[in-house]
């Protein structure tokens, strides 16, 4: 019998995603493991059936759950072999391909998760720079590089999570990285006029877009002071274009990082920029046997090749927005004070309200009883249709009319 409460005795923290954990949504309502998933269909172990209009697998499912073409390309890659002693050709095909989307790169390399692209892209930024400190903007990962930003105190509560711990985070990394506040020009000229800024990273979008100023100033005070530039499009990537938000504006990243949807569920990530910049890889030294693994580069090329000839991203724009106009329509029908974001493709609200906390989870588990595994947030896929948000609403309606 598999059991949370024993899986938190023998791993730490019952699993390896934050996100996943069910204290974040309902602890004791909240189903914790999955027997099947198709489309937007979650099969839980007790045989109950629910709709996620919630995370989508955190953002990876794009294409929706076992998503059949992207399977079938990846079972016939296994049948050829995964891991050799040689190469699979796939790695090189699917780095041509992304230096074809991003036209201004000229290198690219891989890994299997966002966080650890986002590691390798600043090792890479600093041997290319020279120069250790960094300015950033939003959330990037676990590892040591981000997470020293909070050996001075809890300079991560805006970015991340309120009083995240660097334990284990070597002390010599402090005042190695500065946070600045997203779409916050003046915020971000403190930092770059204090501090010796090799690497300035901000986020392609999360809950709100970049306004051009932001990301004007940003270029001038970069190419004023020869920074590297590495947008973050893990979450962004490939919802609102071909690519990254970036691409929607008058902005050229050095750097641009991609990772959850890529690959439809495959684990696969990757690093692309100007060829200066990532020919800087070869002076130190980035290599992992996994990396070179075949069912990522598979399942990624298949992805991006339905994503881009059926233009995804626009159908998860569209119905985005659906999902956002019905939570505001419902919000000042039942007197509700709600915040709802501009980011489409990941459409959020946020309660104004008192205890936000108490309200969320009353939203979960009511709309649980339904069989809707919901809450404030949905990263939306090509399953979510007009016909899910108009039965979604039809529930909200009923659940936010008992407050």
């Amino acid at each position: 019998m598999v059991s949370w409460s024993e899986a938190l005795e023998i791993i730490p923290g019952g699993n390896g995603l934050i996100s996943k954990r069910p204290e974040r949504y309902s602890l004791n309502k909240w189903p914790v493991y999955f027997s099947r998933a198709k489309g937007i269909e979650i099969l839980g172990l007790d045989g109950n059936k629910y709709i996620d209009a919630a995370q989508m697998g955190i953002g990876t499912a794009i294409l929706g759950y076992t998503n059949s073409e992207v399977d079938d390309a990846v079972k016939a890659a296994i049948d050829k072999g995964v891991n050799t002693t040689l190469n699979c050709p796939e790695e090189f095909l699917l780095a041509q391909k992304l230096i074809e989307l991003n036209p201004f790169a000229g290198g690219v390399k891989f890994t299997r998760s966002g966080g650890e692209a986002m590691a390798m892209a600043v090792r890479i930024a600093r041997a290319f720079s020279g120069k250790d400190k960094i300015a950033f903007s939003g959330y990037h990962g676990w590892h040591d590089w981000y997470l020293s930003a909070n050996l001075g105190g809890d300079n991560l509560r805006h970015h991340l999570l309120s009083g995240v711990k660097p334990k284990g985070v070597p002390r010599g990394l402090k005042d190695t990285v500065f946070p600045f506040s997203y779409n916050d020009i003046e915020d971000l000229n403190r930092v770059i006029n204090e501090e010796d800024i090799g690497t300035v990273i901000i986020e392609g979008a999360r809950h709100e877009y970049p306004t051009q100023e932001f990301l004007t100033a940003i270029q001038n005070l970069c190419i004023e002071k020869n920074i590297t530039i590495i947008v973050d499009e893990i979450t962004s990537g490939w919802r609102v274009t071909d690519g990254g938000v970036y691409k929607n504006f008058d902005f050229h990243p050095d750097i641009v990082v991609y990772g959850k949807g890529m690959g439809n569920g495959y684990a696969i990530a990757s690093v692309v920029g100007k060829k200066t910049i990532m020919d800087a890889a070869e002076s130190t030294f980035i290599s992992s046997t996994f990396w070179t693994e075949r069912i990522g580069f598979v399942a990624a090329l298949k992805t991006l090749e339905i994503l881009i000839e059926n233009k995804i991203y626009n159908h998860l724009n569209y119905i985005g927005n659906l999902i956002g106009e019905g939570w505001r329509e419902l919000s000042q029908k039942h007197g509700i004070d709600l915040e709802v974001t501009d980011f489409k493709p990941l459409i959020t609200f946020k309660y104004k309200g008192k205890n936000p906390q108490n309200f969320n989870q009353k939203f979960t588990e009511r709309m649980l009883e339904r069989g809707y595994l919901a809450a404030p947030s949905i990263y939306v896929s090509s399953f979510h249709d007009e016909l899910f948000v108009e039965k979604y609403l039809e529930n909200l309606d009923n659940v936010w009319s008992k407050k």
